[in-house]
């Protein structure tokens, strides 16, 4: 599922792999990105690629749980006092901002120095190290998300009736319903009903906001 403010597109395809992204768009490359680390979502960016921290935060606590009690515990209050940044950004000034993103940036590298327990701690300081210019890109930038939970919660629907038909029959009917999906949730993202947008699509016609 890609998408951006009040657009959204559902593609169906047999795997998550970098040839999908690729075909979706085309010669075009947005300036930023934001998805979790599977490889196929990187670099695809032209400036920046903000990394979803709710994802970081489930690999954190399995390392917690894995036994690493010296790296990983302090890093979710780290990504939590990240967030809670961002959720006031359009109150504060640009350099406010600028010296929030520096003052997590020290605070992970005063972290990143800890040496942490067992192979899942070690992974993750890796991981962490890895992506770590990825982290706090929306801190400064108002309009990206810490996470990709908007595309979690436009793709769960699909998931549910997945499950409940037991998956497709054919390729057409997946590429069918993942047409479908787009309009209707590009649809409520722009305040239109399901049925005026449907028709509106037919007839070839544009989803205005407010139609």
């Amino acid at each position: 599922m890609f998408h951006h403010g009040n657009d959204c597109c559902f593609v169906a395809a047999p795997s998550r792999g970098k040839a999908v992204v690729e075909a979706f768009l085309g010669s075009h490359r947005p300036d930023y990105w934001v998805s979790d680390r599977l490889a196929a979502q990187i670099g695809w960016a032209t400036k920046e690629h903000q990394v979803c921290l709710a994802h970081l935060l489930r690999d954190v606590q399995y390392a917690i749980d894995a036994g690493d009690h010296a790296f990983a515990p302090p890093l979710p209050k780290l990504f939590r006092q990240a967030c809670a940044i961002g959720l006031r950004r359009e109150k504060l000034a640009d350099v406010t901002l600028r010296s929030y993103a520096a003052k997590l940036d020290n605070k992970l590298d005063e972290l990143l120095r800890i040496a942490p327990h067992g192979n899942e701690g070690e992974k993750l300081q890796r991981m962490i190290k890895r992506f770590r210019q990825n982290l706090f890109v929306f801190v400064i930038n108002g309009e990206i998300p810490p996470t990709n939970n908007g595309s979690e919660q436009a793709i769960r629907p699909c998931v549910f009736f997945r499950k409940v038909t037991n998956c497709f029959r054919s390729e057409w009917g997946a590429k069918l319903y993942a047409d479908i999906r787009s309009v209707l949730e590009t649809a409520r993202r722009r305040a239109i009903g399901p049925l005026t947008a449907i028709r509106l699509t037919l007839s070839g016609l544009p989803l205005h906001a407010g139609t």
